[in-house]
């Protein structure tokens, strides 16, 4: 019984470690939470009491957390902006070690894009679109959306803007393993010229 209750107490704690590895903040949240809650049936079963408080307060506050996530309203708005602004530098430089993890052969270098979105969320900036237009095609370079909006929400707003503005596809020559995943979430298909959205 004893070796059961130990290892209730190490899934807690990897559960509660792992959450701190997310990028979603809901995630976050809800894997903390499951984490915290078994935490807190250990702590009560080897009679620490303080530490089965402390959990059931950060149980609490990771609940009222999600249910101000989930009630959030997201107001998405496309804003064209150009690739050599100094907001559109500043934006990829201030995420640039996160960039970096899913674009690695990114570079920020103006001159190759000539088309340029910010995302916002409720006047708070949420992604950026980079690339080059042709016609109705955007071969994109980069479309990266900062943790607290990866949800894919701001992706699926993104398209049906870009779709509005005469955009038809959308192009990816090359995709790091982890941004590919998302691309194939979001309805992306891999042919010889990379991957392809109709939209």
């Amino acid at each position: 019984m004893d070796f059961v209750i130990e290892l209730i107490g190490y899934l807690g704690s990897v559960l509660v470690l792992v959450s701190m590895l997310m990028s979603s903040v809901i995630k976050l949240r809800i894997i903390n939470t499951v984490g915290s809650i078994i935490f807190t049936f250990y702590a009560f079963a080897i009679q620490t009491y303080p530490t089965a408080i402390l959990n059931v307060i950060l149980v609490g506050v990771n609940i009222y957390n999600i249910i101000k996530l989930v009630k959030f309203t997201k107001q998405y708005d496309l804003v064209e902006v150009k690739a050599e602004d100094s907001f559109t530098g500043y934006f990829v430089e201030h995420y640039k070690k996160d960039i970096e993890l899913y674009f690695p052969d990114f570079e920020n270098t103006a001159e190759l894009y000539d088309t340029a979105y910010i995302i916002c969320c409720n006047a708070d900036p949420a992604g950026i679109l980079l690339g080059k237009k042709t016609g109705d095609e955007i071969e994109i370079s980069l479309e990266y959306t900062t943790p607290m909006y990866r949800d894919c929400s701001v992706g699926r707003f993104l398209y049906d803007e870009l779709n509005k503005k005469g955009i038809k596809k959308l192009v990816y020559k090359t995709a790091d393993k982890k941004h590919a995943e998302y691309l194939e979430k979001m309805g992306f298909s891999k042919n010889e010229e990379g991957y392809i959205k109709e939209i």
